[in-house]
């Protein structure tokens, strides 16, 4: 048990929150790791779990911790700057903030393209399209889940293109794209459905960032219909104007 002084004057919430503050800056916990139970908290300082419950309310304002209910208590990662501009590339974004770049891919499949994908893709209701659902990581931790629509016509090779690396990067180069350009980012705040939530490992009651965005190749074809769900508490959205914007923010590196 740790010792709290109770006739320091000092608050004995805020004692624990000084103390667990401490613990976050000397490593014991690490980004994302969970803190042990209130249960085993309030047994290591001896105190109630309504004092307990103080202090890691105010870590949680403080922006150190995040509680997710039935989950527990967790260190807060780094939030995550996100530039989008003319090229978005996910891996160079994350590998910009010096964070590890990850992902993996749920599903590819070949459809119709319906009423809606057809018109944002500038094809015909019914045209077939490579339907691929991917989640994308930083540093081991999901933080995007996205279904991205592309015409089949203009990718025949898309699956064998996609298997080595999990690139759409290396699918568009495959078939001479290297240089396609978002041309369009609609994003939304709301709250993530069951499988937001699951594929983001996040509770239902914090809202996510939901993203439609087009890329284009240089003429302006249509090429990729995105929709991105983004964990909001571990992702900043960065829009760029103008082309010198990262020396201007400090973006660069």
């Amino acid at each position: 048990m740790v010792p709290i002084e109770r006739a320091s004057g000092i608050a004995v919430w805020r004692q624990i929150e000084d103390r667990l503050a401490a613990d976050i800056r000397n490593g014991v916990w690490g980004e994302g790791d969970r803190l042990p139970t209130e249960a085993m908290l309030s047994h290591r300082f001896g105190v109630n779990r309504h004092t307990l419950r103080r202090a890691v309310s105010s870590l949680a304002d403080r922006g150190l911790l995040r509680v997710e209910q039935g989950r527990g208590i967790f260190v807060r990662e780094n939030v995550l700057e996100y530039l989008v501009g003319r090229r978005t590339r996910f891996t160079e974004n994350v590998r910009r903030a010096n964070r590890a770049p990850g992902g993996r891919s749920l599903s590819l499949r070949r459809t119709r393209a319906d009423r809606e994908t057809a018109a944002a893709l500038r094809l015909k209701p019914g045209t077939a399209v490579v339907v691929l659902e991917t989640v994308g990581e930083v540093d081991g931790r999901p933080i995007s889940y996205g279904e991205h629509w592309f015409p089949a016509k203009l990718f025949p090779d898309f699956a064998a293109a996609y298997e080595p690396n999990h690139s759409v990067t290396a699918v568009m180069e495959h078939h001479g794209f290297g240089d396609y350009e978002r041309a369009v980012t609609k994003v939304t705040a709301r709250m993530p459905d069951t499988r937001d939530a699951e594929v983001l490992a996040q509770p239902r009651t914090r809202p996510i960032l939901y993203a439609e965005s087009l890329n284009v190749d240089g003429v302006g074809t249509a090429l990729q219909l995105s929709h991105v769900r983004y964990a909001a508490d571990r992702f900043q959205m960065v829009l760029e104007t103008r082309a010198d914007v990262e020396t201007r923010f400090g973006l660069d590196d």
